[in-house]
């Protein structure tokens, strides 16, 4: 079965950086978009940054279009979230996630994703 695992949350200081990752297995990874989504507190879940199965075309939400960076590397079925220039309102739980179908671009909609990890928490403090 499809698992994602993510790591790499923590507390940081405002204008600090983290790095995320998500370990993906029971998929061929190589062939799936991934994407990165959060939720705070209160609030639903929002989009991240998505990217292409083939690592070429990638896509942000404008909130943090320029400080946030998504990649992957296909021989260690792994996805990354570079976040720089942290701000308290990047707080919240950020999950991976991967499509059903394969080949995609990756989605902004939270529904045309199938599979989920557990959530890694990132705490940006003022």
């Amino acid at each position: 079965q499809v698992q994602l695992v993510e790591s790499g949350g923590g507390l940081v200081q405002a204008g600090g950086s983290l790095r995320l990752s998500c370990a993906a297995s029971g998929l061929t990874f190589s062939n799936y978009a991934m994407a990165w989504f959060r939720q705070a507190p209160g609030k639903e879940r929002e989009f991240v940054a998505a990217i292409r199965w083939s690592g070429g075309n990638t896509k942000y939400a404008d909130s943090v279009k320029g400080r946030f960076t998504i990649s992957r590397d296909n021989a260690k079925n792994t996805v990354y979230l570079q976040m720089n220039s942290l701000k308290p309102e990047d707080t919240a739980v950020y999950y991976c996630a991967a499509p059903e179908s394969t080949y995609d671009s990756g989605s902004y909609y939270s529904n045309k994703y199938d599979y989920w990890g557990q959530g890694t928490q990132v705490t940006v403090s003022s």
